[in-house]
């Protein structure tokens, strides 16, 4: 053990998103003092990072805070999706180095990766290719935080990690159409026709790519298992190793739902890339693996949505 956790005053940057209260839910089983900011605090705006960095005085730091979405929001928000994110953890990191704290993890996102990358994709592949022109602004906010933190362990010696997760879902997730991702988009409108007596749930695209998607709380587990395990330069990659397609996912959901009508692709939306798999032979080299089933996941994601808005 690298970094032990015992004792520690934890900060997680980020706390009221998803992966925010799952990292929450996984530290409260350790004995550390938790960390959060109030609202007040803006992270895009320095002196207020820097400020409740003096008073608080964390000793490790897991960064999950980030202006995030799905393809329309990304698309069709572009500078909100660089800026606020660039910000964001360059204000995180650099009043992390200024407070002398020990630990740090930046989680980025598979979307750093160029779009035709081989697939299962290695750590590796980062920077080889072309990014998704969909998501490109934010995978490239994400890459400069990766580099942050290799740039802070060469100068300054911090140790500083990073690590990226593939597509994540689970209870807090944003159900909103206009920024949510394929699996909350998809519960919602899935539920919604069910509740509704409707016949046809619109999916975007062609249905045929093919995703990997882990549940939020296999994430946190494996950023408690970097935070005290991991101390190197490169980034991880952190993923479920299971793929499936657009279109076999909605039929997944819509059996667990209890919807019987039919999916009706719209393939006027944009797809994304083709396929995106991780490869997650690093980690679970280390001695870590998933354990929560698409299925049982998904279960838990569709009773976390109808409790919050049904």
């Amino acid at each position: 053990m690298i970094f032990p956790l015992s004792g520690r005053r934890i900060y997680v940057a980020g706390d009221r998103g998803m992966v925010g209260q799952a990292l929450i839910r996984r530290l409260a089983r350790e004995d550390c003092q938790i960390l959060t900011a109030p609202r007040s605090i803006d992270l895009r705006e320095q002196a207020s990072v820097r400020g409740w960095f003096a008073d608080n005085a964390p000793e490790a730091v897991i960064i999950a805070a980030a202006r995030v979405g799905g393809i329309k929001a990304n698309d069709s928000r572009p500078a909100e999706f660089l800026y606020d994110n660039l910000m964001i953890e360059a204000n995180l990191i650099e009043a992390a180095r200024q407070q002398q704290c020990a630990k740090l993890l930046f989680l980025g996102s598979s979307c750093i990766y160029p779009r035709m990358a081989p697939q299962p994709i290695a750590e590796e592949s980062l920077m080889t290719g072309p990014l998704e022109p969909t998501n490109q602004w934010y995978a490239a906010a994400k890459i400069a935080g990766i580099m942050l933190c290799q740039a802070y362990r060469r100068q300054y010696g911090c140790d500083f990690i990073s690590a990226m997760p593939t597509n994540l879902y689970g209870p807090g997730d944003n159900y909103d159409l206009d920024g949510s991702h394929v699996i909350p988009a998809l519960i919602r409108k899935t539920a919604a026709a069910q509740a509704a007596g409707d016949e046809t749930v619109v999916v975007w695209g062609t249905g045929k790519p093919l995703r990997e998607f882990m549940h939020v709380d296999d994430l946190a587990d494996a950023c408690v298992f970097l935070l005290r395990n991991y101390s190197d330069e490169s980034h991880v990659n952190v993923g479920s190793g299971q793929e499936i397609s657009i279109a076999d996912l909605a039929a997944l959901i819509a059996g667990i739902a209890g919807f019987g009508g039919r999916m009706e692709f719209d393939t006027t939306k944009p797809d994304g890339t083709p396929r995106k798999i991780m490869d997650g032979t690093r980690l679970q080299a280390m001695g870590w693996m998933p354990s929560i089933s698409l299925r049982d996941g998904l279960i838990d994601a569709l009773r976390d949505y109808r409790a919050r808005f049904e």
